[in-house]
């Protein structure tokens, strides 16, 4: 019963692909953690599955014109096949639409209501006019009253990671339609978070090693006080609210979605063949429950999620909340429902998953906010996987193949300078388990590498390609010696690069790794080795390239060069400005419908603050009419200007003389 490891990731959304971001926030850590712990021979389980209620599914649903369960049932196939790929292990990868979480869901509900910490109330919300319903809070958009984000969802800004309330927002407006919302009574359950603050704010405090951001997250909201938050929404889709006076409404996503750490434990259990099994991690207090978590997520699972757990009472509360900062791109967050990502299934189509997770774990966003950028990336694979790790690998084998028929020479009387590099290696050992066992797993994987490095220079100084000849005993001390170290490499990458530790184990001609046995040489004299494989294949500038162009945020630099054909792939054409009219609760956006040769479109471009609406009535204007209509501020718009601009001025490109809207621009 004792000793036990419960590791959960984030359930992420089933409203969109896997995307880097999340990968770099939750994602990779917990796979890291959970194989470093396989290694360790301890008993550890990985648990997660697809967040499928709640808001986000619906919005996504209604826009792309399907049911929620089509939609789920695409992205949790997606999602799964993703992480898969990326060489991301679950014991158990579960989904929150299924009868058995819904059920688990209920029951947990019951309890705490049973004990008074869930209470009705009767309120007002938003509701809005023209889609003809009241509006949960991620219907609901608007500025944020602490940062001035004009993207504030109505539960929170992703921009500060502050926790909303729907009437907070500045300018709220539908996501759906971009109308105000106007506020009517309606009648909701809220759970008693502020009965439950002095016990939360007493275990937290008891948390001196967890994380500052997590800690200081946390005793804000303390200082402000906890109040009730409510915990049911007005939707048909998700978990159904277990009272008869609260038809049609169902629990908030945040309240249900965290109980999916339970329901897959339980459908783990059920799966394996020991329906108990599962007791043995939540219910018992010498489990340690870890939960790998983005920022965003600190008060769900910092306090939500634990004061939930303090009411239910029969359940073990978290140990660890190894939260990140987020990988941002260009400088700004990843987003799914905005479709501004590096999407992790398109990615792997080109790239190899042990590029990306090197890629990301040198680059984890573990104390502050890291950018992702593919000429880093690109430099990370080329200069240091390839020629440092893979490097010493391949120069290694390559030399037993070479020089001793394939077969490990014997080390004999060892010198000091052989010594060093076996002692390194185990200190190495010494030092990874330290990093991870304290989620400092960017510095784990920096002394992999800092091994390799050192490796690298003790092959050069000892010259084996020269003692071969002159000095066999040292060129066969030299070569024993790397040997013994390209093992414990690939047991030590395991966690990290686990395709490219089971290439260099079948190289080996090894079965499995094991941790402990590093620093003690178990590859004995005259072992055949393997097949010689390429670790570690360099990226080419055309593949990043590509990846480049998908993000359509490219910068050009002066040598970048296009060819003419690509250049004709962009469609533009005249057309003439029939009306104008600013986006209301939009300083930037004017939405306009324009003539492209009997061809009516609407375009929402950010020039408000440059031209009038009646200025720009009646103008001969150049649009790109081949993209993929997008919505901006809930507003289709299908197409774009093309303007001129330098410093703060902006000027749209004109025709000099007249000519019928629909021409070509060639």
């Amino acid at each position: 019963m004792k000793n036990k490891i419960l590791i959960t990731s984030a359930l992420p959304y089933a409203n969109g692909p896997i995307h880097l971001g999340q990968i770099a926030g939750a994602y990779l850590p917990g796979d890291i953690y959970y194989r470093y712990q396989k290694l360790k021979k301890r008993d550890v389980i990985h648990i997660c599955g697809t967040d499928e209620n709640g808001v986000p599914i619906t919005i996504e649903a209604e826009g792309a014109g399907k049911s929620p369960q089509v939609l789920v049932d695409y992205y949790y196939d997606n999602i799964k096949d993703s992480f898969e790929r990326m060489g991301i292990v679950h014991d158990n990868f579960s989904r929150t639409s299924i009868q058995l979480h819904h059920k688990q869901a209920q029951d947990f509900f019951i309890k705490v209501y049973d004990k008074n910490y869930i209470v009705t109330k009767n309120i007002k919300q938003y509701y809005c006019p023209h889609c003809r319903r009241f509006l949960a809070d991620r219907y609901i958009e608007g500025t944020c009253p602490y940062c001035g984000c004009d993207e504030a969802r109505g539960d929170q800004c992703e921009s500060c990671g502050r926790w909303l309330d729907p009437e907070n927002l500045i300018s709220p407006r539908c996501k759906v339609c971009g109308d105000t919302p106007v506020l009517r009574e309606t009648k909701h359950w809220y759970f008693r978070l502020d009965l439950l603050q002095p016990e939360l704010e007493k275990w937290i405090e008891t948390k001196k090693h967890w994380k500052n951001n997590v800690k200081k997250f946390c005793r804000g909201w303390f200082n402000e006080g906890l109040k009730p938050r409510a915990i049911t929404r007005d939707l048909s889709w998700g978990v159904p609210v277990p009272l008869k006076e609260a038809k049609d409404k169902v629990l908030y996503v945040w309240f249900d979605a965290p109980i999916g750490y339970i329901s897959s434990t339980i459908e783990w259990a059920s799966k394996i063949g020991e329906p108990d099994l599962w007791k043995d991690y939540w219910l018992n207090p010498e489990t340690r429950l870890i939960h790998f978590i983005g920022k965003d997520n600190i008060v769900f699972h910092a306090m939500v999620w634990p004061a939930m757990l303090i009411a239910h009472g029969d359940y073990i509360l978290p140990s660890e909340i190894p939260a990140n900062e987020f990988l941002n791109l260009k400088g700004a967050k990843f987003s799914t429902s905005r479709r501004r990502a590096i999407w992790l299934h398109e990615v792997l189509d080109t790239i190899e998953p042990d590029l990306l997770r090197y890629a990301l774990s040198v680059n984890l966003p573990e104390n502050k906010d890291t950018d992702f950028d593919w000429d880093d990336f690109q430099n990370k694979v080329n200069n240091e996987l390839a020629n440092i790790l893979g490097n010493f690998v391949n120069r290694t084998i390559s030399f037993i193949s070479r020089s001793y028929s394939s077969k490990v020479p014997g080390a004999h009387d060892l010198k000091d300078e052989d010594k060093y590099m076996l002692e390194f290696l185990l200190k190495t050992k010494n030092n990874m388990e330290e990093k991870i066992e304290g989620f400092e797993l960017k510095k784990g994987i920096k002394a992999l590498m800092e091994l390799a490095k050192k490796a690298n220079r003790y092959f050069d100084k000892t010259k084996p390609w020269e003692n071969i000849k002159k000095n066999k005993d040292k060129c066969s001390r030299t070569i024993n010696t790397c040997i013994q170290i390209v093992d414990g490499l690939a047991t030590l990458m395991e966690p990290y690069l686990p395709f490219t530790s089971r290439k260099i184990l079948k190289m080996l001609d090894i079965n499995k790794n094991e941790w402990d046995s590093i620093g003690r040489p178990r590859i004995p004299e005259n072992k055949e080795m393997g097949k010689i494989e390429i670790l570690f294949k360099k990226v080419e500038n055309e593949t990043i390239k590509i990846e480049k162009e998908k993000l359509g945020i490219e910068e050009l630099k002066m040598a970048d060069i296009i060819s003419i054909e690509d250049f004709s792939k962009v469609e533009m054409k005249v057309a003439t400005i029939e009306s104008a009219e600013k986006v209301e609760n939009a300083q930037k956006l004017t939405k306009m419908i324009v003539d492209i040769g009997g061809e009516k479109r609407q375009i929402i471009a950010g020039i408000a603050e440059f031209y009038e609406p009646e200025e720009l009535v009646g103008k001969s204007i150049i649009v790109v009419t081949n993209l993929t209509p997008a919505k901006i501020r809930g507003i289709e718009s299908n197409g774009m200007l093309l303007a001129a601009t330098k410093g703060n001025d902006l000027v749209l490109l004109t025709i000099d003389k007249e000519i019928d809207p629909g021409a070509k621009v060639s």
